[in-house]
């Protein structure tokens, strides 16, 4: 089954950007929808943004939507979200996950439907 490897998280200033990548690995990431969720301490995870099979089709959270773009290089087995204008209510652990579903042209922001999990990265916003 597909594993997952979070990267690029780290500390940044408010209005600063980060890159993170998802990279998979045990299996060819074209055939999974994938999604990016957050947690911060004391608070319950939160969709961050999905991203279809060819990259064609994302959704996004209210709280990140025009600030945070997702994309995808199948060739390279790796999912990206770019993350601009952060701020302090960024600060948390991000995850990618994903699931196997070579026949959907669509994604979702329900984690409960996402099988895969990776081990997470911590991005914190702070001046």
């Amino acid at each position: 089954q597909v594993q997952l490897v979070e990267s690029g998280g780290g500390l940044v200033h408010p209005g600063g950007s980060l890159r993170l990548s998802c990279v998979a690995s045990q299996d060819a990431l074209d055939a999974y929808r994938v999604a990016w969720f957050r947690q911060a301490p004391g608070k319950e995870r939160e969709a961050v943004s999905c991203i279809n099979r060819d990259g064609l089709k994302t959704h996004y959270g209210d709280a990140v939507s025009g600030r945070f773009t997702s994309a995808r290089d199948n060739a390279a087995n790796t999912v990206y979200l770019q993350m601009n204008n952060l701020g302090p209510g960024d600060t948390a652990v991000y995850y990618c996950a994903a699931v196997r579903r070579p026949d959907a042209t669509t994604c979702s922001l329900v984690a409960a439907l996402y099988r895969h999990w990776g081990q997470g990265t911590q991005v914190t916003v702070s001046s």
